[in-house]
């Protein structure tokens, strides 16, 4: 049952992040991987909820059913309403193999050469003519005013999902080297720091939430609070409400502190301009355990544990893994959807290994050592966002020549 449950959910926590990378630009990215994560996340906080009453009113089988049909339609969704958004644009190299292909070929008794794909546009673009050059305000940032940049480009935010992009079916040259590289890539992508360092900020994040599934009713059923099912389920309103919050805070964070780093290294925008954002919700999330870890074990009143602890908690898993995962994205595009790859495997292994021991653990040693060790390493591996911060274009310069960014 766990092997097809992960079967199923492996595609589904990779594609979102992948239509991101693909649809949104650069200065939008961090707020909509933030909404990604909140929905995501979020909908592990509701299904405590809805569970809690559905089995005090009609039995947990009920819950599952429900599920069931969620997934159903989910499904039906994705393959009737969700039209492709992968486009592969050609790289220099490309054109310029394909040129050299062309020209090769071409007969030598003075016949009309053949122009390779896309590199007709490029041989024809002239950028005074099509009015592509960015207008300067100053010696180095573009003109980015809507009508500035509807001059540029008059196309931009009037598209629309063209029928080729609703086929069941995508041609493709080689599916079985396709297959091959969707399996390799997410493997390959751990040997890089950075891929490294948002799997385990994720990783880590997810499962200050997950400690909080994994020990609520282990402390809240029993005295002095002996809390019902139902009751217990309605306390992940308070993480729901903390979600929120750090759905409406991050992502704008995020991208904000990007651009002002940008406008102070003279318009040139690199990925590690997002770390700094992280710092707040580090605190945050440190607040959230304490309170938890030092109010299941002292029994505090459940009002300051959910409202204070759980929100915290909330706040945190909306906002740390989408700023982590958002770096790697900017950082290696056009393998989004297998970073998230080895991002969810990565994640799934931890989350696995820590609700394996965490009640045994518990049991042995109480709340505090597990939820307060856990919090070291969230807080250890977010702290490597400050190397990332001086040192991440270097560990990027070490995959510079990689065949990810031709992908």
């Amino acid at each position: 049952m766990a092997d097809l449950n992960g079967i199923g959910a492996g595609p589904a926590e990779s594609i979102q992040p992948a239509v991101i990378a693909d649809i949104f630009f650069l200065h939008d990215r961090g707020f909509w991987n933030t909404l990604y994560w909140t929905f995501y996340m979020g909908s592990l906080m509701v299904a405590p909820i809805i569970c809690g009453s559905m089995s005090a009113a009609v039995g947990w089988r009920n819950f599952w059913w429900l599920n069931v049909g969620i997934t159903g339609l989910s499904l039906l969704m994705v393959i009737f309403m969700f039209p492709e958004t992968r486009w592969h644009r050609l790289h220099p190299d490309e054109i310029i193999a394909n040129i050299a292909a062309q020209e090769a070929k071409a007969s030598p008794a003075g016949s009309q050469e053949k122009v390779a794909p896309g590199a007709e546009a490029v041989e024809k673009r002239d950028p005074e003519s099509l009015n592509l050059t960015p207008t300067r305000t100053n010696a180095t940032m573009p003109d980015l005013s809507l009508s500035a940049t509807a001059a540029r480009d008059p196309y931009l935010g009037k598209g629309s999902p063209s029928k080729a992009q609703w086929a069941l079916y995508q041609p493709n040259a080689h599916p079985f080297k396709s297959m091959a590289l969707d399996l390799w890539i997410p493997w390959k992508l751990f040997a890089f720091p950075i891929v490294e360092f948002a799997a385990f900020v994720v990783s880590w994040s997810c499962s200050s939430f997950l400690t909080l599934n994994l020990t609520q009713s282990q402390n809240f059923a029993a005295p002095p609070y002996n809390f019902d099912g139902q009751t217990i389920g309605f306390f992940n309103f308070a993480i729901l409400i903390g979600a929120v919050l750090g759905l409406s805070t991050a992502g704008k964070l995020s991208d904000w502190v990007s651009a002002f780093f940008t406008r102070r290294n003279r318009g040139i925008r690199e990925p590690e301009m997002r770390l700094p954002a992280m710092i707040p919700y580090v605190l945050i999330m440190i607040i959230g355990n304490v309170v938890v870890a030092l109010g299941y074990q002292r029994k505090w009143s459940w009002k300051v544990i959910v409202i204070v602890g759980y929100t915290c908690a909330g706040i945190q898993v909306a906002a740390l893994p989408a700023m982590a995962s958002t770096y790697a994205v900017d950082s290696y595009k056009p393998v989004a959807a297998s970073l998230f790859v080895a991002i969810t495997v990565n994640k799934n292994v931890w989350g696995y290994g820590f609700s394996e021991f965490i009640t045994p653990w518990i049991d042995k040693a109480g709340f505090i050592p597990p939820i307060m060790t856990n919090m070291a390493l969230i807080t250890f591996f977010c702290s490597l966002g400050i190397v990332f911060f001086f040192y991440g274009k270097k560990f990027r310069r070490w995959s510079r020549n990689s065949s990810v960014h031709r992908m």
